[in-house]
């Protein structure tokens, strides 16, 4: 499990940079001296450290009695840096679209691996009002920490899932969203099969995650039609 230095440093501080901030978050207002003597770094890195975690927004200071003392400023400032580079990428999508061939094949095939190919499914899934699933095993909902955070944005997109999977699934947290109907089936399978309008993608969690996302319209009907029947036969 990450350690919360870990999970700072994931969250785009440098490893100095998360422990300077996490002992201003556990110990309150500390001078530039102690900072450098209780995480033993280098008294003028860590004033360097301090700089750059004052310009993101996480640290400010106050003086008293001619000493600067510094203290760490809201967490929910980590999120700053993300927004920025969100409205910047968001920004760079729609030139690409706007330079993107315009005849693009009806029919598509992409292969996506890795622990990413798992966002990219999520990221597919919510362009969707609803969707169905068979073969369901919640492995991919394991794979992402942030898995109980995209469940209540898909709530409140109101975005619904029908999904079949076996009983041994029954007490996995994907069978009690709110926006999730479920239905079980006797039958074991690794792969999940998933629906969405003109889409079908079907992913391996094995150790390195594989999903194949298919973009036909004739493919997509013909999946629905084989889904509708395993529903029909599915108990709840």
């Amino acid at each position: 499990m990450e350690t919360i230095l870990e999970k700072l440093k994931n969250s785009g501080l440098t490893g100095n940079e998360s422990k300077v901030y996490y002992e201003l978050l556990s110990k309150g207002e500390l001078s530039a001296n102690d900072i450098a003597k209780n995480t033993s770094i280098d008294r003028t890195l860590s004033y360097n450290l301090l700089k750059n975690l004052a310009e993101k927004g996480l640290v400010s200071h106050i003086t008293k009695e001619n000493k600067k003392y510094f203290k760490a400023s809201d967490p929910s400032n980590l999120l700053n840096s993300i927004k920025e580079k969100e409205a910047y990428v968001t920004d760079i999508i729609a030139t690409l679209k706007k330079i993107e061939k315009i005849n693009k094949s009806e029919n598509e095939v992409n292969v996506y691996e890795g622990r990413k190919a798992i966002k990219t499914f999520f990221s597919e899934f919510r362009k969707y009002k609803n969707a169905c699933s068979f073969g369901a095993t919640g492995k991919a909902y394991n794979a992402l920490y942030e898995s109980p955070h995209l469940a209540k944005e898909f709530q409140k997109l109101g975005i619904t899932l029908r999904i079949i999977t076996n009983l041994e699934y029954k007490n996995h947290p994907m069978t009690s969203i709110r926006n999730i109907e479920t239905k079980y089936l006797d039958l074991k399978s690794n792969a999940t099969t998933t629906i969405f309008k003109d889409k079908i993608s079907i992913h391996l969690m094995i150790q390195n995650p594989m999903i194949i996302i298919i973009k036909s319209r004739e493919i997509a009907e013909s999946y629905q039609n084989y889904f509708e029947v395993l529903w029909n036969a599915a108990k709840k």
